[in-house]
């Protein structure tokens, strides 16, 4: 059975990229699904100094495990100001210290969401280039605008976005079979 690792981007108590990808797995069947809230993983501001004189945390190397165990990648990124949020590149600086090809062979369904009528976008692009450096096969991604209006407790309102969304997941299953 197929490993899915699934977090968002943001290290917010109340992230709504964290809800879409709980609401996406939600929707998967079959698969050996790892949920991670990332707002329970502080990570220290990457720097050099801080790394030779305290090299990689436990958490670091447990979420490098977790990533290389996993077959595919739920992730969903935040936005701030048109780019990733700093926390998540501060995570990918880390983790590429670590292991340069940290998501070697890993397919990944890239997803986004904001408040805003772009569904953070920007950040969907940066991430989506960054990724494939570090190893990776983003197979699907999916952006969800106007979060407040498009999605409520559970589901996603829309019935075009709900089938965007579906035929995104959809793709990144059949890329783990």
């Amino acid at each position: 059975m197929a490993a899915i690792l699934a977090f968002a981007g943001s290290n917010s108590s109340t992230s709504i990229n964290f809800k879409l990808v709980k609401h996406t797995v939600s929707l998967v069947q079959g698969y050996d699904i790892q949920i991670l809230n990332m707002a329970e993983h502080p990570f220290p501001v990457f720097s050099e100094d801080l790394e030779k004189a305290e090299g990689y945390s436990s958490s670091l190397k447990e979420l490098n495990g977790q990533i290389n165990s996993a077959n595919g990648l739920v992730l969903s990124v935040n936005e701030h100001n048109g780019n990733p949020s700093a926390y998540f590149k501060n995570v990918l600086d880390w983790l590429s210290r670590l292991d340069r090809k940290f998501l070697e062979e890993t397919k990944v369904l890239l997803m986004s969401t904001s408040g805003g009528k772009r569904g953070g976008k920007g950040s969907l692009a940066v991430v989506e280039n960054m990724l494939p450096r570090f190893g990776a096969e983003v197979v699907a991604t999916f952006s969800l605008p106007s979060f407040y209006d498009t999605f409520d407790e559970d589901d996603i309102l829309d019935k075009d976005l709900k089938n965007e969304h579906q035929s995104a997941l959809e793709t990144f299953l059949d890329s783990l079979k």
